[in-house]
């Protein structure tokens, strides 16, 4: 490995992994490999992390669970910080404090077996914290912006600052002016519920899932958003793209919404397929969707 990354190394040993694939880290399970994937487990780790590439101009970008983000084949230079080990959930009274890579779907059943309702209908999503946070996910009328109070951001000197939510402009699948920032915890202020009542609705909500999405495949989830007035399934299906292919990335037959690996799709293929559906919806529909995925690296 380059000498530039010898400090990394030195550092985090078993928690800095070169070369790792993107196919095994993402829920795609299709891209190329990290250069340098890193798993810090404080804080202060991830500043040191993110102000040493700063000084030795590397790039540096985080992520939380893969889930909704395509890395490109050719792989993704630089550094990947993972937030997989700043994963506490602590509860106080009516309020939940997550870090940032904690499973998201873990926020939402813990909230829901201590009698707190706001977060149930979010049962199931996939990622974690900080991403649910980043782009206010939402499922089933309930967004994650519903019950948030503030999340916490550091900055790239390192600088630790709370965001509340009455200071952030957020809407569908958005969130303005944290780009750049990475988002270390966030804190939900939600409400004493029947316990028993809350469990039965996080588990219709499951299995509402598991029979209209196509879990049994890899996937990244939604690729498109809402668009006003309409649903990005309703227009691809009308479209008549089900079962359209590019190599082994298909769009569901199951759920059009969804573009699936069947097996041994490259990141290309499921590229290829996001701009055949948004080219023929275009066409057909006079629709542009907007992807609510994340590109990562060069798709050219």
């Amino acid at each position: 490995m380059c000498e530039k990354y010898k400090e990394i190394k030195e550092r985090f040993g078993q928690n800095w992994l070169p070369g790792y694939s993107a196919a095994a880290f993402t829920t795609y399970r299709a891209g190329g490999p990290f250069e340098a994937l890193v798993t810090p487990a404080a804080r202060y780790d991830l500043a040191w992390l993110r102000a040493f590439c700063a000084r030795n101009d590397i790039p540096f970008r985080v992520l939380g669970a893969g889930s909704n983000v395509l890395v490109s084949d050719k792989g993704l230079k630089g550094v990947t910080a993972v937030t997989s080990k700043l994963d506490k959930v602590r509860i106080s009274g009516h309020t939940i404090e997550a870090e940032a890579g904690a499973l998201w779907d873990d926020v939402a059943r813990i909230s829901v077996e201590n009698s707190l309702g706001g977060l149930e209908k979010t049962s199931g999503i996939p990622g974690t914290a900080g991403g649910a946070v980043f782009m206010n996910a939402g499922a089933f009328g309930q967004e994650i912006f519903d019950a948030l109070e503030s999340f916490e951001t550091m900055d790239s000197t390192g600088y630790v600052k709370t965001l509340r939510k009455a200071g952030v402009k957020y809407g569908y699948r958005k969130v303005e002016g944290i780009e750049g920032l990475i988002i270390l915890s966030a804190v939900f202020n939600l409400q004493a519920g029947d316990r028993k009542g809350l469990l039965i609705e996080r588990n219709r909500v499951l299995a509402q899932r598991a029979e209209k999405q196509p879990l049994e495949y890899p996937s990244a989830g939604s690729v498109f958003k809402r668009p006003p007035g309409d649903f990005a399934a309703r227009l691809i299906d009308a479209a008549g793209l089900k079962g359209l292919r590019v190599g082994d990335a298909e769009v569901s037959r199951k759920h059009a919404g969804f573009i699936i690996n069947l097996g041994n799709a490259t990141a290309s293929d499921i590229y290829a397929l996001m701009q055949n559906v948004r080219a023929e919806v275009k066409d057909k529909a006079g629709v542009d969707l907007e992807p609510e995925q994340l590109l990562l690296g060069d798709f050219e």
